[in-house]
């Protein structure tokens, strides 16, 4: 498959926006209002400090482990030839609403400051389920700097089941693939991630939280959280395969592949673990959440720590290189025997991170760190800081200027540079901000 534009460098295109009128987007005065225990204002993070220890540093060391290209093949042969992007998204099943038709207690979730430039909320065969919660979201600006993936503009968004049903179906992990070519209508299908097991003969769900996720070029990078040393697992978007029978298993059933009802899988084609073994606080991080950064050279990966909110555990950040080598297209860059190190990490007060960004500001010397906070609480609105290696700024909200302005329950960040659009969610909504927008609302 060709994808247009892949390797392209170009800054800027022209945006596809939709504009929501401010009454679509407004939120109630009760909506908006923030609980006394929620508005007290936060103490400022201050600037982030380095980690250049060797001890450190050597705490974030991944190695990589790739499935065996037999063990896909044979997986391929069983189920039939893999499918791409395009087929999923031709077989959408669910639309998006826009702000205006969403119920005011979804509207509610939305960001206070900045206000979200376009939102939308999901289909309600899936909110009804309560036990399926959103937490990441990466789009085709991630995977090609000119917006597009073939000839589609794409938004994946990641979920997680967190409680409900049998045992062994808690904790599957699913890709929402919205197809947003029309951003009045955007539509979306489901695909469930799996494990190949016994060789390529059989796959498992993947159970783990999606807290983060990374599309870049034609793999998708998760953060996956097992118990064990894995960080991450990959996919790759050109690897997707449809199951031929419809029952609550996952795997090879009689006569056919089955999902639990999902019509698509996607096999992991490999995973990054820990050198240093389980992640603890004294040892390598849990990744809470990750994104992209298309500013350094070569392109790369960026981290968040797991901390609890209102910790006082400090919270790492930190980078790794892709691969530039067209054979290793969406890896991280290893050494010869396989092994990724973190090119820049820091330390910063704020705990609970949910979304992480890095972004070089226009004649801005090094590059800001953009993180949401979830709230102290764990009942309402966080907050999201923009910090440095000098200070840290914030937008502040309501009656008695409070930092808890961000969204509720929010999730991951993502970045396009061809739309210049922050892309997050909160645990009811799918929106973006404009990065423009968003610095305006930090001081």
């Amino acid at each position: 498959m060709k994808h247009r534009g892949r390797h392209r460098r170009r800054r800027r295109g022209t945006a596809l926006r939709a504009v929501l009128t401010g009454t679509a987007l407004a939120l109630t005065a009760a909506a908006t209002l923030i609980s006394t225990s929620q508005a007290e204002v936060a103490e400022s993070p201050g600037s982030l400090k380095p980690l250049t220890s060797a001890s450190d540093t050597a705490r974030l060391r991944l190695q990589e482990h790739l499935v065996p290209a037999r063990d896909l093949h044979r997986l391929a042969r069983s189920m039939g030839r893999p499918v791409g992007v395009s087929a999923v998204l031709g077989s959408a099943d669910r639309t998006l609403r826009r702000a205006a038709r969403c119920a005011p207690d979804d509207r509610a979730t939305l960001p206070v400051a900045p206000s979200a430039g376009r939102a939308y909320c999901w289909d309600p065969a899936d909110t009804a389920d309560t036990a399926w919660r959103p937490h990441s979201v990466t789009t085709s600006g991630d995977a090609d700097d000119d917006g597009v993936w073939g000839t589609h503009r794409v938004i994946l968004t990641g979920w997680t089941r967190t409680a409900g049903g049998p045992a062994a179906g808690r904790g599957l992990a699913r890709v929402g693939f919205v197809d947003a070519g029309d951003p009045a209508r955007p539509v979306y299908r489901w695909v469930l991630l799996v494990v190949p097991v016994d060789g390529g003969r059989d796959y498992r769900g993947l159970s783990s939280p999606l807290s983060g996720m990374v599309w870049y070029q034609d793999k998708l990078l998760v953060t996956t959280r097992t118990g064990g040393s894995d960080a991450l697992y990959v996919y790759d978007l050109d690897r997707i395969q449809r199951t031929t029978a419809d029952t609550p298993a996952i795997g090879r059933v009689p006569g056919g592949w089955s999902a639990d009802g999902y019509r698509y899988v996607m096999p992991a084609v490999g995973s990054y673990r820990f050198t240093g073994g389980r992640c603890t606080a004294s040892g390598p991080p849990c990744p809470a959440t990750l994104s992209l950064d298309r500013g350094t050279a070569p392109d790369s990966l960026v981290a968040a720590e797991r901390t609890a909110p209102g910790g006082d555990r400090r919270t790492r950040l930190w980078r790794y290189a892709f691969d530039s080598a067209p054979a290793r297209a969406g890896l991280l860059a290893t050494d010869a025997a396989g092994r990724a190190d973190a090119i820049e990490a820091y330390r910063t007060r704020v705990t609970g991170i949910t979304g992480v960004l890095s972004h070089r500001r226009p004649g801005a010397g090094s590059p800001s760190w953009y993180v949401g906070r979830a709230s102290g609480t764990g009942d309402g609105h966080g907050g999201l800081w923009r910090q440095d290696s000098e200070d840290a700024e914030a937008a502040r909200c309501g009656f008695d200027a409070s930092h808890h302005c961000w969204a509720a329950s929010a999730g991951s960040l993502s970045y396009g540079e061809e739309s210049g659009e922050v892309w997050s969610l909160s645990d009811r909504m799918l929106f973006a901000v404009p990065l423009t927008t968003l610095d305006r609302s930090l001081r």
